[in-house]
């Protein structure tokens, strides 16, 4: 078996690939912000009020505006300020983590990013052992 601090430093890399995956993707649609005007129903326009698409079902414009290129590139961006946390204690996530305030973030911030790989669990890059781990703080079992 792999030791954790290498599997932890795979997870990183696997998130990070899939962020630049999506900068890309933002980048490409433009990197603007996006809104649906009130006189417009159905349009999704740019920051230069040029109509970036046109939508017939009902909802759709809001939502597709919302999830905008710009809003995803702010996401991306906070989400590797986490990351770089992570990467500087990941050594101490571990399955039996020391019962230490450094150890506890480690482990804490560990769950964060298994959750966020988890969102592309259908990646075939994707490992399941990285499913979140549910850990329980205490003292070890006697098993």
């Amino acid at each position: 078996m792999r030791n954790q601090m290498a599997e932890n430093l795979d997870l990183l890399a696997f998130v990070r690939a899939r962020l630049a995956e999506e900068e890309d993707i933002a980048r490409e649609a433009g990197g603007d912000g996006w809104r649906t005007p009130a006189e417009a129903p159905g349009e999704v326009h740019d920051r230069t009020s040029g109509i970036a698409f046109v939508v017939r079902s009902r909802g759709y414009d809001r939502h597709i505006a919302f999830q905008d290129p710009a809003r995803s590139l702010r996401r991306i961006e906070t989400t590797r300020v986490l990351l770089d946390e992570y990467e500087e204690i990941s050594a101490l996530d571990t399955d039996r983590p020391a019962q230490d305030f450094a150890s506890g973030r480690a482990v804490g911030l560990g769950f964060v990013v298994r959750q966020m790989a988890a969102e592309y669990a259908g990646h075939p890059d994707y490992r399941v052992r990285w499913l979140p781990r549910f850990s329980h703080w205490g003292p070890p079992s006697q098993e």
